[in-house]
């Protein structure tokens, strides 16, 4: 029976009265983020004396290992989780020697980090041969039975296991396999134990789609690429398939599994948090950010917010870590908040 005329109805149901206030919407908040959940991706470059700019990347730089370090620091003021190590070096060949040399820009940066701040943050490395070699693919090239030019997945595994030595022996805490060959995960966790590091965890791209936002990366990385990776990389028309890229990850002993790009696949990050019983990381790249940056640049979106509202999306689908170029922006304004 409703309610007599001008009377309201004792049942209506009012969702509002949770909203009315700042205090009130921050007590029954479902999702918080918090700096711990952050992790910040870096590119140090070699044969640079300051750091250089990224055209198509506003405000994120390509650092000598000096002030790569100083970041790092930066970073664990702000109560950031980690740090993503790029490298960038001089010369690239086509077996990408550069990657597991122990004097490339790469291995002599995460040391230095290591060495600065390794007790108090997360020190990741990009455990990939693109940003080494001449031809900028994600592993050693070969003649396909039709005489194309194909990538070798298992000649691929043999060359990551050697980064994953050389990586693990600069002080790297957690190894970011992101090449999308088969079967990596276990074969470079097989050598890592083998070898006796045993501590040294690796952090798998499990679901890395194929993507036209990893552009100002390539400008950031100094990407020899031609063409794209659709042979190894997932194609964004599938979702199913990435449960299935996980859970051959998780079985190989993946420690964090992770979904890349962020943004575009929150239905993937939500399908990964249901089944995984590990960490589940999300990478909201370059591209995301750049198209942000620009927006906010002309005016368009207001950035803070906008920032703020890509993060916790990461976060509300279910990633427990985000990789975000955002972060230092993002733990400074929730340290703000909290003032």
């Amino acid at each position: 029976m409703s309610a007599p005329s001008g009377e309201v109805d004792p049942i209506l149901v009012r969702p509002r009265r949770l909203r009315v206030s700042v205090p009130m919407r921050r007590l029954v908040a479902e999702h918080r983020l918090h700096p711990a959940d952050l992790v910040l991706p870096a590119f140090v470059r070699e044969g640079i004396d300051a750091p250089v700019e990224i055209s198509s990347m506003p405000g994120v730089q390509q650092h000598t290992v000096d002030s790569l370090v100083e970041l790092a620091r930066e970073c664990v003021a702000a109560g950031i989780g980690g740090i993503m190590l790029f490298g960038v070096p001089e010369h690239k060949d086509a077996r990408g020697s550069g990657a597991d040399d122990p004097e490339g820009i790469l291995n002599v940066a995460t040391r230095a980090v290591v060495d600065a701040v390794g007790d108090s943050l997360v020190v990741m490395t990009d455990l990939c041969l693109d940003e080494f070699t001449d031809h900028g693919h994600c592993g050693v090239l070969a003649q396909g039975p039709d005489g194309s030019v194909v990538v070798d997945n298992d000649a691929t595994l043999e060359r990551y296991a050697d980064m994953a030595l050389a990586q693990a022996r600069a002080g790297s805490h957690v190894l970011g396999m992101s090449g999308m060959m088969d079967g990596q995960v276990g074969f470079v966790r097989g050598v890592l134990d083998r070898e006796g590091l045993t501590s040294v965890s690796i952090l798998a791209y499990s679901a890395k789609y194929t993507s036209a936002l990893y552009g100002p990366f390539r400008e950031a990385v100094q990407s020899s690429l031609t063409g794209d990776r659709a042979t190894y990389q997932q194609d964004p028309a599938n979702a199913t398939e990435s449960v299935r890229e996980l859970e051959l990850d998780i079985a190989e002993g993946a420690d964090i599994v992770m979904v890349k790009p962020a943004g575009p696949h929150l239905d993937v990050i939500a399908a990964a948090a249901a089944m995984s019983p590990v960490p589940v990381a999300a990478y909201q790249i370059s591209g995301e950010y750049s198209q942000l940056v620009a927006a906010a640049e002309r005016g368009w979106i207001e950035r803070e917010r906008s920032v703020m509202e890509s993060v916790m999306h990461i976060r509300r689908a279910g990633a427990g870590i985000v990789l975000t170029y955002f972060a230092l922006e993002v733990a400074d304004v929730l340290r703000r908040d909290l003032a």
